[in-house]
């Protein structure tokens, strides 16, 4: 694999954000087609990196806020529907976990 630099990096990084890939997604793609095991090891976080360019990206804690209230607005037409109650409690358990 070829050698790419720190500022390369962080380019490549905004490239990815604002395609709309979330962080994990962005980390899995550098190390799977660049050979970047870690972006930690050059000396910023990932997170750090998107926070300085101030490029806006959705949680986990968001993403699963938002699955739940899409299941809380399913369950309120469905009723009987218990695979989604079941599914509810055990996103809000991730909720709980994440804090």
């Amino acid at each position: 694999m070829e050698t790419i630099t720190q500022a390369e990096m962080e380019k490549k990084i905004k490239e990815l954000a604002q395609q709309g890939k979330s962080p994990s997604v962005i980390g899995s793609i550098l190390r799977d087609q660049h050979g970047i095991p870690k972006v930690k090891k050059t000396g910023k976080k990932l997170t750090t990196i998107l926070k300085e360019a101030k490029v806006s990206y959705q949680t986990e804690k968001q993403k699963s806020a938002e699955t739940i209230a899409n299941l809380e607005q399913h369950i309120n037409q469905h009723k009987h529907d218990y695979t989604a109650k079941k599914a509810i409690a055990k996103k809000r358990w991730q909720i709980k976990k994440l804090v």
